[in-house]
């Protein structure tokens, strides 16, 4: 079985969270609105602390920062696209874009970044870190939030 196969079978059987109800929010029309980035890619800047295996914590990413490395550490990960173009896992740059056309309302002065390739528990992240992104993204303004899963 290779890896890909691997991963697949393991993700079937992994329980999955149950909530009594849905949040729901109503965001403003786009060109009204802020827009930030949490990506699961375990990006960070060069200086921050690095992602370590079953880090469930999360990095702040400045909206002007460039200076960025990715922190996976999962055998299954290709960073060819990253080291590429920063644009396929953080699309920070297509949002200035977007921006200078009025096609949003401005960027939001900060993003987040989390280790995607996590072990079965999340409950941290869904119950401390995740919460804690959510205050300061509200903080911040920010309407419409772009996840980008890696």
């Amino acid at each position: 079985m290779n890896g890909d196969q691997a991963m697949r079978e393991m993700g079937k059987n992994l329980p999955v969270p149950t909530f009594d109800g849905t949040a729901w929010a109503s965001a403003p029309r786009l060109r009204d609105a802020t827009v930030a980035i949490v990506t699961s890619a375990a990006i960070h800047r060069a200086h921050d602390d690095r992602f370590s295996a079953g880090d469930t914590g999360y990095r702040m990413i400045p909206s002007d920062a460039h200076d960025l490395v990715m922190g996976h550490w999962s055998p299954n990960f290709d960073h060819t696209g990253f080291q590429i173009d920063l644009n396929v896992v953080f699309p920070i740059d297509r949002l200035h874009e977007l921006a200078a056309d009025k096609v949003i309302g401005r960027v939001a002065p900060r993003h987040y970044s989390f280790a995607g390739n996590q072990p079965d528990d999340v409950s941290a992240i869904r119950l401390d870190s995740g919460p804690a992104v959510a205050a300061e993204l509200k903080r911040d303004g920010v309407d419409v939030v772009l996840l980008t899963p890696v």
